[in-house]
């Protein structure tokens, strides 16, 4: 072993996995990097001497005396204004042709907020997507994952959220993109004149999928910088948590760990928690938001990770292809934001809630009409009243690419209402539907 300009250099394997390497080390810290035949590696275990380092690209090709060469620190990055409209790849190195930003280094995926320093959420964030603002109302510091299959344009949600929400900054990390995904964020956002308030850490399906395991910390890392130093309303998107437990999967089944569910490793529910956690509303008017998307394989919202994701966020939001209108919408049924209510008819108009309420539950009725219609049985004109309405509520209201705000879309539900029923069957409060309902 040699010293050379501080770094401690070893060149003595003793163990090869296609993930892994092993050797024999002292005084070196959990986490932290090193390069080993020059591919660069992280500590992810210390038994005594034995350290195990995880080999970002894979072990191919490397000797047994290969130079490891340790670098006596985590992955970090350095924070500053500079981020902004910036492109960065998962060490967070820019991958737009710019210069490597300036600023404070700081290491990622450090503890989340002491509770105590925490604020309960009260500041809505409105998206422009009914399905959402009308529904399931989103909060500042809420933590909520979109569940959706893979063939649905849960990546156009994610952009339209990024540009429609009233935040200071937004944070992408995006995790097994493929490179048409990656170029659709880039031009969406230069398009749309928005990249000065956008962070992206991107990896694509070209670069190793070990890496993928780095992209919410680094965009976390970025997002607690704005928060917390600057004050800032923060949205982080992060898309897909799928491809980022799949990352956790392969590096634990190569180091030999014993699988859970779903050959998931079983420390899933923590990485999961240790990610979502980090949502945060401060007293100061900072926040960080987090919205994920989690992809479900064949819809099967009870594999291990949505299973362990729902555990965590507070709601979700499940994107369906409605059939009957031919759009994918926000399923009214199947997506829930629980801090909802610390915002809607408080920081919303006063009819909020009871619309929400009313719309949801007609919306209920037409589902069974269409059960009815299905099987055979004859429809009363109340049936066909609601399935009328479902119509128009899914295609002006539900989908995906209705940009309203909050008022618009309560002018639109009683406009609804009005246009399928009579004021007694929405059964809604007298005093509002005096105050709201279209003559």
């Amino acid at each position: 072993m040699s010293k050379q300009a501080f770094q401690k250099i070893y060149t003595k394997i003793t163990n090869i996995t296609k993930a892994t390497c092993s050797l024999r080390a002292t005084g070196v810290g959990n986490e932290e990097l090193a390069t080993i035949d020059g591919r660069l590696a992280q500590v992810v275990r210390i038994q005594g001497e034995d350290v195990t380092l995880q080999v970002f690209a894979g072990t191919e090709g490397i000797p047994t005396n290969a130079e490891v060469i340790f670098m006596g620190k985590a992955p970090s990055l350095k924070v500053s204004e500079q981020l902004a409209g910036r492109f960065f790849n998962a060490y967070g190195e820019p991958i737009d042709g710019g210069p490597q930003p300036e600023g404070k280094e700081v290491e990622i995926g450090g503890p989340s907020v002491n509770p105590v320093r925490r604020k309960q959420p009260s500041e809505l964030i409105a998206t422009g997507i009914a399905g959402i603002d009308l529904n399931n109302t989103l909060v500042t510091g809420q933590k909520i994952p979109f569940f959706a299959d893979p063939d649905q344009p849960f990546n156009q949600v994610m952009a339209m959220v990024a540009l429609r929400a009233e935040s200071d900054k937004i944070i992408l990390g995006g995790m097994g993109m493929t490179n048409d995904d990656y170029l659709f964020f880039k031009n969406t956002f230069s398009n749309a004149g928005a990249l000065d308030r956008i962070v992206s850490f991107i990896n694509t399906t070209e670069d190793p999928s070990v890496e993928r395991i780095l992209v919410p910390d680094m965009a976390l890392a970025a997002a607690e910088y704005f928060a917390v130093e600057k004050h800032e309303k923060v949205l982080v998107l992060l898309t897909d948590m799928t491809n980022y437990a799949d990352a956790l999967a392969i590096v634990s089944n190569r180091m030999d760990q014993i699988p859970s569910k779903d050959s998931m490793p079983g420390s899933l529910y923590s990485d999961l928690a240790k990610i979502y956690e980090k949502a945060v509303q401060f007293p100061d008017g900072g926040s960080i938001t987090i919205i994920a998307v989690t992809t479900l394989s064949g819809g099967d919202i009870t594999h291990a990770v949505p299973d362990n994701t729902g555990y965590i966020t507070e709601g979700q939001l499940y994107l369906r292809r409605d059939s009957n209108v031919g759009k994918v919408i926000v399923d009214p049924f199947r997506s829930l934001s629980r801090l909802k209510q610390l915002v809607i008819g408080k920081k919303t108009r006063e009819d909020h809630p009871q619309v929400m309420n009313a719309a949801v539950r007609l919306f209920s009725d037409a589902a069974n009409a269409q059960t009815k219609m299905e099987n055979g049985f004859d429809l009363t004109d109340y049936d066909n009243r609601a399935l009328e309405f479902a119509n128009d509520y899914s295609r002006q209201l539900l989908a995906i690419d209705v940009n309203v705000n909050t008022t618009e879309m309560l002018d639109t539900a009683w406009e609804l209402f009005a246009k399928h029923f009579k004021p007694a069957e929405v059964n809604i409060k007298q005093q509002l539907v005096d105050t709201y309902w279209k003559k």
